[in-house]
């Protein structure tokens, strides 16, 4: 019995202990965890608040926070996406029992130290993508021999990858892509034998070739190579590689032709080679590849025929376009079950699409776009109710677009362009809710426009020029509210145009140029703030010229000519910042308005019997009554009462009555100075004269100011001012609310401010090169690239000060090259912060604003659509900037048919083969004195097609553009 008791206690005792032990242990723990949160990590969010010993099981409940749940030692941290900034917390490493490290997709930043990064040697799993750590890879000693997956991805790492990364036995993932990685390619790497998951794609290594070595990796699953300067042949062993479900070698520079080992991957599933210089047939051993879901070898070089065994194969997607295949598409690819993309354009393909494509298949997206097809659109492509992109432009398709496509409820995107279609459009195409993209130009089509097509209510770009559409354009159209594009020109439309066609409100490019329309343009024109282009010359509208097409303020495009335009036209169309304007050929009358009064648009004022001009040849001179001579004695009398008046002013200017008359009138001024300058009001006032006046924005005039003490200002009245303006008071509050505050060599200075009644004034520092917009398009001056390129750099990290140094952060919202001014030096100072707003995180205010504002194209394709905005807004703008500072172009440019400036040199670059071909993008007044400003022109270039992807998610911070640009 006496045993019994004591074997009892003991265990209690034992058990009493464990707890202790464990409870000390978790403790330990959650004070280091609490050391991070106390010694620089950063939680703008207070995602990590519940991170206190008040909780009921520290730190076991904490957030992110993983335990054991027999030891409560902490096994596990998950952190990802919370907004996290700071240095790397190496104390987390310390955490004796820590299993899983994973801080990804925040702002972490800063090197990683080899001594503090080896602490964590216990690691199964880490996770530091996705951040913004620099500087070389840390070492990885021989103790970390647990460790499976390492996910340093999506960071700024530079130099070589360490030999030691091929010294870790149990990896099997590894992923270091979207980085700064140089060096040769890493043959070392294929020492890893239980390696399944291989992810160096988008790493900037020396041209090198995919190694032999490379079917070693027996286990490998995922081979992800993209974009890492691969050069050389598609080594043989790639075979070996008998797990291979997936790989991807695009965007490199292998030649040759696809080895025959291919034929022994027998669990491949995709196969990705686009964007390479592969040449030859393809080969016929793809038939054995049964488990193939997915081929893309599209921008190579194949010719000949597609083979037939590669049209048996069970493929979910199969895109070949940008290559040479001739013949036909064999009918058997019609009758695979899985097939949902097919993607065979600009290619040499004739015949026609076999009759039965789709009636198999859930087929989703077809594009055969840049071939020689011909015959009509099978009618079963949209059976199964999936098809969504239906692309066939630049072909010889004929026929009618079959009446089965008006059940087709899923397909949102259509371009059929350019070809020899015919007939009536199926009523039940019209009216299929889901269209967003539809493009009909130059085909046979007739008929009209029926009031169903409203029901697409999604719908953004219209582009139906071309045809043989007639008759009036139904009122239900105005419901397509959310039109952007809309190009209906060359078509046989007539009758007055609905007055309610000006609630297309997101309207940017409006073109109906030769119909048959008549009738007025209605006043509420006003209501298209964005439009950009109009052209409706051609038709029979008559009445007068609104003068509301004046307050438009990005129209930059207008051409009313042939018509029946009648009156004068309105002044107000002086404001607007015109490429091109006509208004030829119509029926306009009386003096043209000042502002066009110069034989620079001689040209688009001709065919207007009864406009005249002072300056316009041919137009006649507009009479002026002559006024006549005065008589001697009136003569003698003003000059008497000159000479009086003279002696009576002088008499005043010297007298003290005048002094206090113009303390008096002189207007009551508060002047409140953030930097150190000697001035009096009197100065200042005194500045705003022609004879200073040295330029002019949107918000106001800038004059020049020197100042007692040698220093130059420049001064900024804006429009308006107190009551006058509303717009003007926002400017001037948000001015100096911004640069108020704000301290950076790359930002311009705010010297003063100055408020009266009506007056609202605003002194910079002054910079002596004017604008990088005057620099780059004047005549005066030639920048070379090194000046260019330190441009580049400065505004950059001025906007990347703004964006992640400012707190709160700043969103300028009209980043373009009017507002870079540049000093004595050239060295570039981002101004005009009138546009600019605070960034407030988890607000509604930051997610929408109430009107787009900036500068047309400049503006990013989501803020002008969806007024969202955030920081990647001026990324955007920013890239523009740098294809500008490349090209010498002014972004506003016709750059062709529905293009502008990005969309020219994304289709350029993508026409370059190889190396980017950089003579037709390059400023021709620069001269270029060596390789190595080719090689930084193309690396910027880059930079620009990076902040400027469609995506805002795919373009950098200005934190990484900076880093981009300085070569890390």
């Amino acid at each position: 019995m006496r045993n019994s008791k004591s074997s009892a206690t003991l265990l209690t005792v034992l058990l009493l202990l464990s707890t202790l032990f464990h409870v000390r242990s978790s403790m330990k723990d959650a004070a280091l965890l609490l050391r991070v949160i106390n010694g620089g990590l950063v939680d703008p969010d207070a995602s990590l608040k519940n991170w206190s010993y008040s909780t009921n099981n520290p730190p076991c409940d904490w957030t992110g926070i993983t335990c054991n749940p027999q030891t409560n030692d902490v096994v596990s941290i998950f952190l990802d996406s919370f907004n996290l900034t700071g240095s790397f917390p190496a104390d987390f490493c310390r955490i004796t029992a820590l299993q899983n490290l994973s801080i990804g997709d925040n702002s972490f930043n800063g090197s990683l130290s080899s001594d503090y990064f080896s602490l964590c040697y216990s690691l199964n799993f880490m996770n530091l993508s996705s951040n913004y750590f620099i500087g070389e890879l840390p070492e990885f000693s021989v103790v970390f021999s647990n460790l499976t997956t390492l996910d340093l991805s999506y960071n700024s790492f530079s130099g070589d990858i360490p030999r030691s990364f091929g010294r870790l036995p149990s990896l099997k993932v590894l992923s270091l892509y979207a980085n700064n990685l140089s060096g040769y390619f890493p043959e070392f790497l294929t020492n890893l034998s239980q390696l399944t998951r291989l992810e160096l794609a988008y790493n900037p290594f020396v041209p090198s070739a995919l190694p032999q070595s490379i079917g070693k990796l027996l286990n490998l699953e995922r081979l992800w190579l993209t974009q890492t300067n691969l050069i050389g042949v598609i080594p043989d062993t790639i075979g070996d590689l008998v797990q291979l479900k997936n790989l991807d070698l695009s965007v490199n520079n292998l030649t040759g032709d696809i080895p025959l080992s291919f034929s022994r991957l027998k669990n491949i599933e995709q196969v990705e080679l686009y964007k390479n210089n592969l040449f030859g047939e393809l080969p016929d051993f793809f038939s054995n590849l049964s488990s193939l879901l997915l081929l893309d070898i599209s921008e190579n070089n194949f010719t000949g025929k597609l083979p037939l065994t590669l049209a048996e194969l069970h493929l979910e997607s199969l895109s070949l376009t940008d290559n040479n295949f001739t013949g036909e598409i064999p009918d058997v690819i019609a009758s695979n079950p899985n097939l949902s993309m097919l993607k065979l354009f600009n290619n040499k393909f004739t015949g026609v699409l076999p009759a039965k494509l789709g009636e198999n298949s859930d087929l989703s997206d077809i594009d055969v776009s840049g071939n020689e097809l011909e015959g009509t659109i099978p009618m079963n492509l949209c059976k199964r109710k999936k098809l969504a992109r239906l692309v066939l432009f630049n072909n010889k398709f004929s026929g009618p677009i079959p009446d089965s496509f008006g059940d087709c409820d899923s397909l949102f995107y259509v371009r059929v362009q350019n070809n020899e279609l015919s007939g009536p459009i199926p009523l039940g195409f019209w009216s299929l809710p889901g269209f967003q993209f539809l493009e009909l130009e130059n085909n046979g089509f007739e008929g009209t426009i029926p009031p169903q097509f409203s029901v697409a209510n999604g719908l953004t770009t219209m582009l139906i020029a071309g045809n043989r559409f007639s008759g009036q354009l139904p009122p239900e159209i105005c419901n397509l509210s959310k039109l952007v594009d809309v190009d209906m020109s060359r078509n046989q439309i007539s009758g007055v145009l609905p007055a309610c066609i000006t609630n297309w409100i997101n309207i940017e490019n409006l073109d109906l140029e030769e119909n048959r329309l008549t009738g007025e343009i209605p006043t509420t024109i006003i209501n298209w703030k964005k439009l950009v282009w109009m052209n409706i010359s051609n038709n029979d509208f008559y009445g007068e010229i609104p003068r509301e097409i004046g307050l438009l303020p990005y129209l930059n495009y207008m051409d009313l000519s042939r018509n029946s335009f009648s009156g004068k036209i309105p002044p107000e169309l002086t404001k607007l910042k015109l490429n091109v304007f006509n208004l030829s050929n119509n029926k306009l009358n009386g003096q043209v308005p000042i502002g066009f009064d110069s034989k620079f648009f001689a040209s688009s004022l001709t065919g207007n019997p009864g406009l005249c001009g002072q300056n316009l040849e041919p137009l006649p001179k507009c009479n002026q009554q002559k006024s006549k001579p005065l008589k001697p004695h009136l003569v003698g009398l003003v000059i008497a009462f000159s000479i009086i008046l003279i002696i009576l002013v002088l008499y005043l200017v010297r007298s003290k009555l005048f002094k206090l008359l113009f303390r008096k009138l002189k207007p009551s001024l508060t002047i409140t100075s953030f930097q150190w300058a000697q001035f009096s009001v009197e100065e200042v006032l005194g500045s705003l004269t022609e004879r200073n006046l040295i330029g002019e924005g949107g918000s106001g005039q800038v004059y020049r100011l020197p100042v007692r003490t040698g220093q130059v200002l420049a001064v900024k009245r804006l429009r308006g001012g107190g009551n006058l303006d509303m717009d003007a008071d926002e400017v001037f509050r948000t001015e100096v609310e911004m640069l108020g505050r704000v301290r950076h060599g790359n930002v311009v200075k705010l010297v003063f401010s100055c408020i009266g009644e009506d007056i609202r004034l605003l002194g910079y520092e002054y910079m002596v090169n004017g604008s990088l917009w005057d620099v780059l398009h004047g005549e005066k001056m030639v920048l070379n690239w090194p000046e260019r390129f330190s441009v580049a750099i400065g505004a950059a990290q001025g906007l990347s000060y703004l964006h992640h140094d400012c707190l709160p952060g700043i969103i300028h919202r009209d980043v373009k090259s009017n507002n870079i001014l540049l000093d004595e030096y050239f060295r570039p100072k981002l101004a005009d912060f009138g546009l600019a707003k605070t960034v407030r995180r988890n607000t509604d205010e930051e997610k929408q604003m109430s009107r787009v504002v900036g500068s047309c194209g400049y503006i990013a394709p989501e803020y002008a659509y969806t007024l969202n905005v955030n920081e990647k807004s001026d990324v955007y703008s920013f890239g523009v900037v740098l294809i500008e500072l490349i090209s010498g172009r002014k972004p506003n440019e016709l750059f062709g048919e529905n293009k502008d400036i990005v969309k020219w040199v994304r289709e350029g670059a993508m026409l370059s083969s190889g190396d980017l071909d950089l003579g037709w993008l390059v400023d021709k007044r620069m001269t270029l004195s060596s390789d190595n400003e080719y090689e930084e022109i193309e690396m910027v270039l880059k930079v620009a097609l990076g902040c400027t992807s469609a995506l805002p998610r795919d373009r950098p911070c200005m934190r990484r553009v900076v880093e981009m640009l300085k070569g890390r």
